[in-house]
């Protein structure tokens, strides 16, 4: 590697670390902080590539932000851009995460726990805002609504990894039997203003070759989770892992109900729900979540086995930009694959609603004046667009006071 080139990996890195200290609020509003830095400031890339990378990462499954953050530093930069970007926007929100762990597997004041109980409840409030708007994006007629309150309903009689895998089958059939048509349409519609690239109309087969590298290492391991998970306790945090990160569509808060599945009996829901809470409340990426139940997963290993649980989740999505980010388009173009989107979109609408029950409903609300506190705060955050930060001091206190 040059100098030239070890210099643009740095400024990457650091661009996107600033970015990692500073960006509350979500997928979304990450989004817009990468926007106005990488489009209007910096000129790295164009409105029209940005809005390619957005849709992309709607398509694919994988954290959202992330895997558009990642997709730019490739851009830029090559492999060695993606993974600089990465490691840049990630590691403020791990080391956060990590060290909330730690302080939870150390002695706790007394006030701790009331700080605990009203991140909780927190949680309740994001969880029911983000079911209610994507609900309102991806069930819009009563096909997709019906895939929504199905999936919903067998979760909560049969909540199981196992269940939720079979409810994605069951919503890609259904989307790609009934939903194709519509979802063609509004996939044209939604690319007419996007100007191909000339790279994306005269693809080589060289290029073909190397997309199929990180698609197949992508397959290679969720065809082999389950051994995997067997061969060690390290082979299962990484299978566990990495399988929720493969099988999250529809954004950040959709990995709780695969999450809650996969490491639920390795860590006590008091502490699940701790770490779901708390990564509402610091910047970065929400799969950073990973690092806190990774390491209350393996507490005598914390700081590896956060590090392997947060590398596993971000892999799977990484590994299907790399591999689609050229050519996307034009699959997503194919009425079959929108179909299926859309209904596995819909689905996840129904694993989030079953997760808002449980577990995070049962483990924070026990009372009426902890109800009445999740209605104001979801007033706050719905009507008043109050800022994440404020919801967090504001419910740390009243857990406190409870």
């Amino acid at each position: 590697m040059n100098n030239q080139t070890s210099s643009g990996i740095i400024e990457i890195f650091w661009r996107y670390l600033i970015l990692g200290l500073a960006s509350f609020g979500g997928p979304a509003a990450h989004m817009g902080y990468f926007r106005k830095l990488f489009v209007e400031q910096l000129n790295w890339i164009n409105d029209q590539e940005y809005a390619k990378l957005i849709a992309l990462s709607q398509f694919l499954p994988g954290p959202g932000s992330s895997q558009v953050g990642f997709a730019i530093g490739v851009q830029r930069g090559g492999l060695a851009g993606g993974i600089a970007a990465f490691l840049g926007f990630t590691l403020p929100s791990f080391l956060l995460l990590y060290f909330l762990s730690a302080l939870t597997l150390s002695d706790q004041a007394a006030w701790f726990d009331g700080v605990i109980h009203g991140l909780k409840i927190l949680a309740v409030v994001v969880v029911l805002d983000a079911t209610l708007s994507m609900f309102n994006s991806f069930c819009k007629d009563k096909i997709t609504t019906a895939v929504c309150t199905v999936s919903a309903a067998t979760l909560m009689v049969m909540p199981s990894i196992t269940t939720q895998m079979l409810v994605l089958v069951f919503a890609a059939i259904v989307g790609v039997i009934y939903c194709k048509e519509v979802s063609s349409q509004s996939t044209a519609e939604a690319n007419s203003n996007l100007a191909e690239n000339s790279d994306i109309k005269s693809n080589s087969r060289k290029l073909s070759k190397v997309k199929m590298v990180p698609l197949c290492l992508f397959a290679m391991l969720f065809l082999l989770l389950p051994v995997i998970s067997n061969q060690s306790l390290w082979g299962e945090l990484f299978a566990s892992f990495y399988s929720a990160g493969s099988l999250v569509f529809g954004g950040g808060h959709v990995v709780l109900p695969l999450l809650q599945e996969t490491v639920g009996n390795n860590v006590a829901p008091d502490q699940f729900m701790l770490g779901y809470a708390a990564a509402q409340a610091v910047p970065g990426p929400m799969f950073t979540v990973a690092a806190f139940l990774g390491a209350e997963s393996m507490p005598e290993h914390a700081f590896l086995a956060a590090t392997v649980a947060t590398l596993a989740i971000f892999l799977p999505g990484f590994l299907l930009v790399l591999a689609f980010q050229k050519s996307w388009v034009n699959l997503a173009k194919k009425p079959v694959v929108a179909g299926a989107v859309t209904g596995i979109n819909a689905a996840v609408v129904g694993l989030l609603l079953s997760a808002l029950y449980q577990p995070v409903f049962v483990n924070a609300v026990h009372s009426g004046v902890e109800m009445a506190a999740v209605i104001i705060g979801f007033m706050m955050l719905r009507l008043f667009k109050l800022p994440i930060v404020l919801l967090v001091v504001g419910f740390a206190v009243f857990g406190i006071t409870l």
